[in-house]
């Protein structure tokens, strides 16, 4: 697990294409599903971050075992970019789990902050509230800025809050 300030480990992983996608920094890592509320909740307000921060590369990865939870399958993961078209980011398969490990993933979603220099900046919920779209990913939004600026962030860590990730037995 990294906490702030430690280097974020680097990955490649499988989009929904098959496509390897290689980690590049500054990013924005989001740990996220298809079937949770939280995650689902936040969807559209991270899309909309993904898209409004050109400059940083974003990857959304799913870590759940598909095998026991099929919503979550990688199957399941084409068929929802392919209906939900216009996604600013990759939609990652972390099959083995061990990407969600290293950066001690805990919930879907739980995001993670990563500057230039792949150095852990912020890492936790996108903002105070998963029903509240007016909230509007504040506190991924004010880390963004902050570390793009070359300023210390304000808010680095806060409680990832969603669904468990579903780990393999």
């Amino acid at each position: 697990m990294i906490g702030i300030g430690d280097q974020a480990p680097e990955f490649e992983l499988s989009d929904t294409d098959g496509d390897p996608q290689e980690f590049e920094t500054p990013a924005v890592v989001i740990f996220t599903c298809n079937h949770c509320p939280y995650a689902l909740g936040w969807h559209a307000r991270l899309m909309q971050v993904a898209r409004d921060y050109k400059d940083v590369h974003f990857y959304a990865i799913n870590p759940n075992d598909g095998q026991r939870y099929p919503a979550d399958s990688f199957e399941a993961m084409k068929e929802r970019v392919r209906r939900d078209e216009g996604w600013p980011m990759p939609y990652l398969h972390d099959v083995t789990q061990e990407v969600a490990r290293g950066y001690g993933a805990k919930t879907t979603p739980d995001v993670f902050v990563i500057d230039s220099n792949e150095i852990l900046r912020y890492r936790g919920a996108p903002d105070a509230d998963y029903r509240d779209e007016s909230q509007n990913a504040s506190w991924l939004r004010e880390a963004l800025d902050s570390m793009l600026a070359g300023e210390e962030v304000a808010r680095p860590e806060t409680e990832p809050v969603g669904c468990s990730i579903k780990w393999r037995q």
